[in-house]
């Protein structure tokens, strides 16, 4: 016996090498698939999408859902993690590349309308650099500006410091008299560095509302930064970040749908930096029950 084990040592030392340039190494998960969670994902009403990231590098990272949806990697390949809450596998995002795919193909993800609602739920591992864009319809830049919906870890400029933002936009275009989009919620608590967290955005067509793992926190009403002295603002902007009343409705704007980045005037920009396990967007906001179902692994 002890001979038929040392003789497997030696064979699985020897095909060590073998395995590493082949790549094989790279394709065995530390995790299991959580095959609940995702039978969860797929039977929440309104569901659309949801990418598990578990394909290797150089492969479109498709969707399962009303359709595949396959974003293509941007600026260079991809490398997948061997961690992930859901399938085992996660996208491992360095700061400079991301996923994207054509407007003309968003179909079902191009929600818009004056009482249209959206989800969008990420399991990331964040490495804490701020502006960091997780996914959805956001281009801040071409045709003066084709936001949509989408979800953020931490925008600090209108007081979402190492929070879950969620942004919404009805003409695409920076809130007036501002210099950028001001509409977005931000949770209450903050997103843990280097940990898996559930982060969530819900729309309900009237306000929109951030969670950190399954959990809403309501917020007071604050004085929001870089508000002073704008017309009509000369003492600043206060407001309720979480939820953020917007009642005005979700346009139709043009932008594609991206993971990992946005459409900047200087190219693409607010880069997320670390570990994306899953995706995955709704036609209609989630309750917070539901939003705490899925974040529970």
């Amino acid at each position: 016996m002890k001979y038929l084990s040392l003789r497997l040592t030696i064979l699985i030392l020897l095909a060590l090498p073998l395995l590493r340039s082949s790549g094989v190494q790279a394709q065995i998960s530390r995790e299991k698939p959580n095959k609940k969670l995702i039978k969860r994902i797929q039977a929440t009403k309104g569901f659309l999408a949801l990418w598990k990231f578990d394909e290797l590098p150089g492969q479109d990272r498709k969707a399962i859902g009303a359709g595949n949806f396959p974003l293509k990697e941007m600026a260079g390949e991809i490398p997948r993690s061997n961690e992930g809450p859901l399938s085992g596998f996660s996208l491992q995002l360095d700061g400079d590349k991301f996923l994207s795919l054509t407007n003309a193909q968003t179909k079902e993800l191009n929600l818009y309308g004056p009482q249209q609602g959206v989800t969008v739920l990420a399991w990331v591992k964040w490495s804490g650099q701020h502006n960091a864009f997780v996914g959805g319809m956001w281009n801040e830049y071409q045709d003066g500006g084709k936001r949509q919906y989408g979800l953020f870890v931490s925008l600090p400029y209108y007081n979402g410091m190492s929070r879950v933002c969620g942004h919404i936009s009805n003409t695409g275009r920076p809130t007036p008299p501002f210099p950028y989009s001001i509409d977005y919620s931000t949770s209450k608590q903050e997103v843990p560095k280097e940990v898996w967290t559930c982060v969530a955005m819900t729309y309900d067509g009237q306000r929109i509302k951030s969670f950190v793992n399954g959990v809403f926190l309501s917020s007071e009403p604050e004085l929001i930064d870089h508000t002073k002295g704008f017309e009509g603002y000369p003492d600043g902007l206060v407001q309720q970040k979480n939820p953020y009343a917007f009642p005005d409705g979700m346009g139709n704007n043009g932008s594609d749908f991206t993971v990992g980045a946005v459409l900047l005037k200087r190219g693409m920009g607010n880069f997320f930096k670390g570990l994306i396990g899953g995706l995955a967007v709704y036609d209609r906001a989630l309750t917070d029950s539901e939003i705490e179902a899925l974040s529970l692994r």
